[in-house]
């Protein structure tokens, strides 16, 4: 937090994004889908194009004065069509969500049938939960893990597509720590004449960096968030390779489900995806995944449960039910130590979701700030320190200790110089 005019003219909400500082600086950020973007990324976030309201496209706003804006919607157009290496792409989205409805709208009518993976699982919200729009207004068939190897079955999924024939099958996740199959999920969708939506909302940066498969030339439409591992502000974008769906894909987004753009976050959008076309992006990339393997290799190192056996991107869930451990206690004992994590459910949860059995961890954010393999097997043993000892004040202190140590010596200011 830059001491400026804020300081002086609202000394309450200062001191407030203060504290947000400082509990950044001293804690070790490890919810998978949260990041630290750059110095660049805070200073486009904060121009002035905050002011400028720019309903339309390029070259085809509702709004005079709109020049400059256009140049930066058109960089940050092209930059996310070379990054994944799509023939289109929509840089309006307010959030992944938002991309994910303004989708649902180009392709389904209300009552319409579409197959997404269950929340409980490892989907999203906007997959099909009854609690978001995506499973109030459409019908909603789930699929899910294997019981045995908590792994999708891709045989189960087109047995389930043949039966409930949906229009639209969405391909993602958000706590699923293996590698997503987008070209068998091609295969199905094509089976049952289905539009194939890709969510990688967390595994966008992976795909960038060749560490995933791409999702691009096996779905008809990708979806993503522009933060997570993409390491951007918060929000969403639209891709596609279908030259037909590009007209309704826009449409959709405005006026379908938007109004004016946030072009500033489309400049901070913009920089983060120059940062994501260059070799030091790739080279994170690969330390991100090397980094959450060797985390969840010390978890069952300790004799802890990781879900599904491991992990082949950013994340970690870690089954803490098997210590007869709540996911709510567990987060909740981390945090106060200073470890930032969420409770996630697993698959077969025998908890609702507001308490559940799992921990989901993750590696961006550490990563970004300069830890490496070394660094996380000692925070994956703190971890284990603290469950394995929940009731110890001793082990609590000497926990909280060894963040503040590992803190102190990778500073905020160590990538946002």
């Amino acid at each position: 937090m830059i001491d400026g005019f804020l300081k002086k003219t609202d000394p309450e909400l200062h001191g407030m994004l203060v504290n947000e500082d400082e509990r950044q600086e001293s804690n070790l950020e490890m919810i998978a889908s949260e990041n630290f973007v750059s110095r660049s990324v805070l200073e486009a976030y904060t121009s002035t194009l905050t002011n400028k309201y720019a309903e339309g496209y390029p070259g085809r706003r509702y709004y005079n004065g709109c020049d400059h804006a256009d140049a930066v919607e058109t960089l940050a157009i092209e930059r996310a069509k070379k990054m994944f290496g799509s023939g289109f792409a929509n840089v309006q989205p307010h959030s992944g969500a938002q991309a994910n409805m303004a989708v649902f709208l180009a392709f389904l009518q209300p009552g319409d049938t579409f197959m997404g993976m269950d929340l409980s699982h490892g989907g999203h919200l906007s997959h099909g939960s009854k609690a978001n729009f995506s499973g109030k207004y459409f019908n909603v068939v789930s699929y899910g893990v294997r019981k045995e190897d908590a792994r999708i079955d891709y045989d189960e999924v087109l047995k389930k597509a043949r039966e409930t024939k949906p229009k639209l099958i969405v391909a993602g996740f958000s706590a699923y720590p293996r590698t997503m199959d987008f070209a068998k999920f091609r295969e199905i969708a094509d089976d049952v004449g289905a539009v194939l939506m890709a969510d990688v909302a967390h595994i966008a940066g992976l795909i960038v960096a060749g560490e995933h498969p791409t999702s691009i030339g096996n779905a008809h439409i990708t979806t993503t968030t522009t933060h997570k591992t993409l390491r951007g502000p918060r929000g969403g974008l639209i891709l596609s390779d279908t030259e037909e769906h590009n007209k309704i894909l826009n449409s959709r987004v405005f006026p379908g489900v938007q109004g004016g753009p946030l072009m500033h976050v489309i400049a901070a959008k913009a920089a983060a995806f120059g940062e994501a076309l260059t070799p030091e992006y790739k080279s994170y990339m690969k330390r991100v995944v090397e980094n959450a393997k060797v985390m969840a290799d010390t978890f069952m190192g300790r004799g802890f449960d990781v879900v599904s056996g491991g992990t082949d991107n950013h994340l970690v869930l870690l089954n803490v039910g098997s210590r007869d451990l709540t996911g709510h206690a567990a987060a909740n004992a981390m945090d106060e130590v200073g470890i930032t994590a969420n409770k996630n459910g697993i698959p077969f949860d025998p908890h609702p979701p507001t308490i559940t059995s799992g921990v989901r961890l993750g590696s961006p954010a550490l990563t970004t700030r300069g830890f490496g393999k070394d660094e996380f097997i000692r925070t994956a043993n703190l971890i284990c320190d603290l469950l394995e000892n929940m009731e110890d004040p001793g082990v609590r202190q000497s926990v909280k200790a060894g963040v503040k140590e590992l803190s102190s010596a990778f500073p905020m200011t160590h990538f946002r110089l």
